[in-house]
Parts: structure tokens; C-alpha cells; sequence
């Protein structure tokens, strides 16, 4: 069938990390709709209360020891179509400036790591806390907390980049990010406590991943190291040698998020650039303006300005 075909190409392709984690996503969902509707028909109920627990994040430790793929599967998980909308809508948007600026490597690893931090938040949340001890054992899934991760982590890299809103106008990133957080915090007494908490482990890792790359410490190394990993394991082919854009993820450098160039990343070692490839690239800016550069020449551009 072709859509199988064009799901192996999508998934075969490289540098398509934020389209890979869309369809993860999309794919999640439809087998899952379809199955709760097959077994709901045939009153299959506690078939599908084990189908829900292998994917959803207990805060029962006991069930999480038993089921402990779910501090990563909750975070692809969603049965609201509405949910998984806005949660794949905000994916896209902000997915798209973590991978111009910082690449797909970077982009997997956070959001693995911000479903990690969520899930963290909310274990430890629904543990110690007495107000969320006393009730019953809460279960939480969702892409929040990894989306939550990257909007802020886009917000801390690029403070000024400019969203255009319906109704409001141009909006920079950096107080939607604030909105957003603010949500959160005012949801943790609502009905989906769970959910809001793991939000606010997102934002913090979003945050705290961004201020280490700019420092010059990559935390998505371990997440980059086990998937090279598991590649390696069930690939037959060699492993393929790193591209010029790989090489960033080995050896991270500080990031910078200058003012002219709004959220730099740090770009990929490279040969040194003749001061003629820069002049032509600082007159299309002066044209056309920053935005207007492709992705290498932004990264021409970085390394110049890092000599």
C-alpha cells in the first residue's frame, strides 16, 4: 500500500526527526482508536484496561515497577482527538525552530527528556505531596510535558522570535511560553492536576537544556548515545558516518542568542568560510533581512561570528 510505503520513507528518511515524531504520535492514536472501538463493541472492557495500562504513567510505584516502559510510552499517548490536536499543532510550531537552529538530534532529545522531566515532576509530585498522596493512584498521558519542554526551550533560545496570533497580532515567543507556564501553575488545584504538573517538568528541563547548551553542555548526549545504540542493533546496514550537521551533537558549543540574529544555535564544526561568503551573506540580510537566509548560511554566519 502506498500510505505503508510512504510511512517507511518518512521514517527512513534523515533530518526528519519532528515529521518522525508527528506521525509517532498520529500512529499512537489512530491504532488505539481503532482498538478501544473493536474491543469496546465486544465488551471487551478489561482488555481494554490492559491496553491502557501498558501505556499510561501510574504515580503507583508498584505498577510503574511492573510497567516501567511507561515513563516513555505516556508521552505519545493520547485518546481526546483535541488534545492530541494542539498538543501536535504546538509540536509543529516550536519543533520547527529547535530543528533550524539546533538540529534533530537536539529535538529528540528534548522531548524525550521533557516526557522524563514530566514524568519525574509527577511521580514525585503524587508521592510526597499530601494532598495528591491521600487520593487515589492518578495515571497521566500525553505529549504535554515534551512539547512543554520545547516551546520553552525554544522561548529561552529565541526570547524574541515573533509568532503572528489570530486576534492578537505579532506575539514573541517568549510570552507565550510565560502564558503557557502560568496556565500550569493556576491548573495544579483543577481536575487534571497530573497533567499541569507534568507540564511544569517540561518547562523546567525545556529551560535548563537550553542554559547547559549555551554553556556548552549538551544533556541530550545520553539520549543521542542509547539512540545510536539501538540503531546499531537492528540496523543491518553500517552505520553511516556523521554528517557535517552530526558533528554539533558530539561536541556541543556555546549558544548564543544575540540580538540581530535572534536564538543563534551553535553550529556544526566546519572548514572556516572566506570573509567574501560572509560579506554576500551580511548583504542579504541588509536586502531581504535575517529571516531570509537559508539554514546554512545562518550557520556560516554563526561560525564567522564565533572567530
Amino acid at each position: 500500500m502506498s500510505i505503508i510505503q510512504d510511512l517507511r520513507t518518512a521514517f527512513n528518511r534523515r533530518d526528519n526527526a519532528l515529521i518522525q515524531l508527528l506521525l509517532l504520535n498520529g500512529l499512537v492514536y489512530v491504532v488505539l482508536v481503532v482498538l478501544n472501538a473493536v474491543l469496546g463493541m465486544s465488551q471487551a472492557y478489561g482488555a481494554q484496561l490492559l491496553v491502557a495500562r501498558q501505556l499510561e504513567l501510574s504515580s503507583d510505584l508498584g505498577v510503574l515497577l511492573r510497567h516501567p516502559w511507561t515513563l516513555l510510552t505516556y508521552a505519545i499517548t493520547h485518546r481526546d482527538f483535541f488534545h492530541i490536536l494542539f498538543n501536535m499543532l504546538n509540536l509543529y510550531w516550536f519543533g520547527q525552530l529547535i530543528q533550524e537552529y539546533l538540529g534533530d538530534r537536539r529535538l529528540v532529545s528534548l522531548y524525550v527528556l521533557g516526557g522524563l522531566a514530566g514524568a519525574a515532576m509527577f511521580l514525585l509530585s503524587y508521592n510526597l505531596i499530601p494532598k495528591l498522596v491521600e487520593g487515589p493512584g492518578a495515571t497521566v498521558i500525553g505529549a504535554s510535558g515534551a512539547v512543554t519542554a520545547i516551546i520553552v526551550a525554544a522561548a529561552t533560545l529565541l526570547p524574541d522570535y515573533t509568532f503572528m496570533l489570530i486576534l492578537l497580532g505579532p506575539v514573541k515567543i517568549k510570552w507565550i511560553a510565560a502564558v503557557l507556564v502560568l496556565i500550569s501553575i493556576a491548573g495544579v488545584n483543577g481536575g487534571n492536576a497530573g497533567g499541569e504538573i507534568t507540564h511544569l517538568g517540561g518547562a523546567l528541563l525545556g529551560f535548563v537544556f537550553v542554559k547547559q547548551l549555551q554553556a556548552g553542555r549538551d544533556l541530550g548526549m545520553p539520549v543521542q548515545a542509547i539512540g545510536n545504540w539501538f540503531i546499531k542493533l537492528f540496523s543491518r546496514r553500517p552505520a553511516m558516518q556523521a554528517s557535517r550537521n552530526d558533528a554539533a551533537y558530539r561536541r556541543p558549543a556555546p549558544v548564543s542568542a544575540g540580538s540581530t540574529a535572534v536564538g543563534r544555535a551553535p553550529a556544526p564544526a566546519a572548514p572556516l568560510h572566506s570573509q567574501e561568503e560572509v560579506d554576500l551573506i551580511l548583504d542579504k540580510i541588509s536586502r531581504s533581512g535575517y529571516e531570509s537566509l537559508s539554514k546554512e548560511e545562518k550557520q556560516k554566519l554563526f561560525r564567522a561570528s564565533q572567530d
